[in-house]
């Protein structure tokens, strides 16, 4: 029987803990889980030795995140916003790409879409005259959508969340939701977010 695993492969804020320069906050340096790298989750379907993978968000931590938890393959990304600290990590899927010898498809809505198509270009085109081929198939979040693997898909159940000045999305994926980013929940939201068993959802302060 089929089961999802969730990793959290990074929990800190935009500038990561500590920040440049030693600056902890109120974390304190003594306990290693206060060592904090930019948001991802690492979503996997495990069934006997076959697992589907999909990452959200590709953190400027990418790198060091897959390579602690030994993840060379995936079969998708999903984005939940454009924002640097979960997108800039995007080069380092060519690396990916080249082990598996076939593109990886990614999700983002209309605006993320549209930014990624913007800074990264290169990564869904290949440029005239360049020895790089694309590595990246975009495609559009228009609702519910799955991504499909060697287990078996993973459905992944859009909603809209605040972030302030933008607009981001959360992601209901079986009895759990991922909301990494948001300063409020739209009420057109808040049925996906009923019967969860794991709610991870942004805590950068205690109050919005």
């Amino acid at each position: 029987m089929a089961s999802l695993r969730f990793t959290i492969l990074g929990c800190g804020s935009s500038g990561g803990v500590p920040r440049l320069g030693g600056i902890w906050g109120d974390c304190d340096p003594a306990n290693p889980k206060n060592r904090r790298s930019r948001c991802s989750l690492l979503v996997e379907r495990v069934q006997g030795d076959a697992v589907t993978r999909v990452l959200i968000d590709t953190s400027p931590d990418m790198r060091a995140q897959l390579l602690l938890a030994e993840v060379a393959m995936l079969d998708g990304v999903v984005f939940t916003h454009a924002h640097a600290d979960h997108t800039h990590g995007i080069d380092d899927l060519r690396q990916v790409v080249f082990h598996m010898q076939r593109r990886l498809p990614v999700w983002a809505d209309s605006a993320t879409g549209e930014a990624l198509l913007s800074k990264f270009a290169y990564v869904f085109t290949q440029a005239p005259g360049s020895i790089y081929p694309s590595i990246l198939d975009l495609r559009p979040i228009d609702g519910d959508f799955v991504v499909d693997g060697a287990a078996g898909a993973i459905q992944f159940r859009p909603f809209p969340v605040d972030h302030g000045g933008i607009d981001t999305y959360g992601f209901r994926i079986g009895p759990l939701a991922y909301v990494p980013d948001a300063v409020g929940i739209p009420e057109a939201s808040w049925p996906l977010l009923a019967g969860l068993d794991c709610w991870i959802v942004d805590a950068l302060r205690r109050t919005p």
